[in-house]
């Protein structure tokens, strides 16, 4: 299932430390309401083991720190299944900055990306000012340690 920060977040920077095992899928959800599914009614980014064969047909906006469906990530970055990585999260407005183990993967200013989205779905709630930050469990044992948010204001 899902689990959701007690409360909201607007602007932050968020640090935290994952491993996936082989082939694990989960998602990080951010100014995410508690209902509906994030990668819509607020914004997904994709935790996951792309390397695994299971995933060898993924649309670039699927891989691991994509902003789901609507703005691809760099690839190279993420460490073997099973090995402990490090991620940062910046949301400010609505631009949005992700720094995985050293390198950006991600940054794009959401508001500047013109429709139709990249999976060619809406997302209403891709510009929402503040939400839950949520750990958006997919069926894989995704662990999480040393989790950090710091509000800008």
């Amino acid at each position: 299932g899902n689990l959701y920060t007690a409360k909201p977040y607007s602007n932050f920077i968020l640090r935290l430390e994952f491993k996936v095992p082989p082939g694990g899928n989960n998602g990080l959800g951010i100014r995410s309401g508690v209902q509906g599914n994030p990668a819509y009614s607020a914004m997904e980014l994709q935790v996951l083991d792309n390397e695994a064969p299971c995933y060898k047909n993924l649309k670039p906006y699927q891989y691991h720190g994509s902003v789901y469906g609507v703005a691809p990530a760099k690839r190279g970055f993420l460490r073997p299944a099973g090995e402990w990585n490090s991620q940062e999260v910046r949301a400010e407005g609505s631009h949005i900055q992700v720094i995985l183990n050293g390198h950006t993967i991600v940054d794009t200013d959401l508001a500047k990306i013109e429709k139709p989205y990249m999976d060619g779905n809406e997302h209403p709630g891709l510009l929402n000012e503040s939400g839950h930050i949520g750990f958006l469990g997919h069926g894989s044992p995704v662990a999480f340690r040393a989790i950090r948010i710091k509000e800008l204001k």
